[in-house]
This record gives structure tokens, C-alpha cells and sequence, in this order.
């Protein structure tokens, strides 16, 4: 993932900076849904820290440039997530625990072969977000 990453950021035009490069694998290595300070955290421990504004500036690149998308498992704090190579990714949010079920298998296909056909779009890729209480919550 984190080479697919690291691919499209130069495909876009950008160059593969040690900021960049950092913020990505922590993203790819614990991948997680970090918050911003998660990845500042991660980020101050390495041999060649990096400062807040750099991290902020690069996880503002990376989501515009469609490379990770936040998601909002608490109100007002996203987590962000790299996408994966097909664009797309959906996961089940527990309310109460903030448990993250992820849906490997992209079982929404119909509904988007639907949604193609009705609105006559090509889509590219996807964030889905579902809440529920899981199973330990319910």
C-alpha cells in the first residue's frame, strides 16, 4: 500500500519529501484510523522528527490529492486512512466504542452499478461509513 501511495503522489506531479514519506508509512504501517495528533506523535519519535505544520501541510496534500481520506469516527476529530489502490474502502463504526469493523469485500457493488447507471457518472473510487452498536455494545 504504502508504495502504491508513494506512486500516486508522483504521478500527481509532487515529489517524495522525508515528510511525506514519513507521515505515509506511519499511516500504512499502523494501518489505522490515526488522528492528526496520532500521527504528530508518531512522527516526533523518529530519528528525523518533523513539526506540526509540516504534518498538517502534508496530511492536507495527501488528502487532496485523494491519497487518504478522513473519516470521522468521533464529532470533529477525523481520522484519517490511506485509500487503497481500487479507491475504495468502507468500514462499520460502533458509536459507543469506537470500534472499527473493516468491509474488506466491497459487497456495495450492485448499488454502485445502480448509482453509474442512474446518474449516468463513472465513479472512481469510495468512502463508505456505516454506524452501528456492535456486538459488544448491543
Amino acid at each position: 500500500m504504502l508504495d502504491t501511495a508513494i506512486q500516486r503522489l508522483k504521478n500527481a506531479g509532487y515529489k517524495l519529501t522525508n515528510a511525506r514519506r514519513m507521515v505515509l508509512e506511519i499511516l500504512c504501517r499502523d494501518d489505522a484510523h490515526l488522528t492528526s495528533a496520532e500521527v504528530l506523535e508518531r512522527a516526533s519519535l523518529g530519528k528525523d522528527p518533523i513539526g506540526r505544520a509540516t504534518v498538517f501541510r502534508t496530511l492536507d496534500l495527501l488528502t487532496e490529492l485523494a491519497i487518504i481520506r478522513p473519516t470521522y469516527l468521533r464529532p470533529g476529530t477525523p481520522h484519517y486512512i490511506v485509500m487503497p489502490e481500487n479507491g475504495h474502502h468502507a468500514h462499520i463504526i460502533c458509536p459507543k466504542c469506537q470500534r472499527v469493523i473493516e468491509i474488506d469485500d466491497c459487497e456495495i457493488e450492485g448499488l454502485l452499478d445502480e448509482l453509474v447507471l442512474r446518474h449516468k457518472i463513472k465513479i472512481s473510487g469510495h468512502l463508505l461509513e456505516l454506524y452501528g452498536e456492535c456486538e459488544y455494545c448491543r
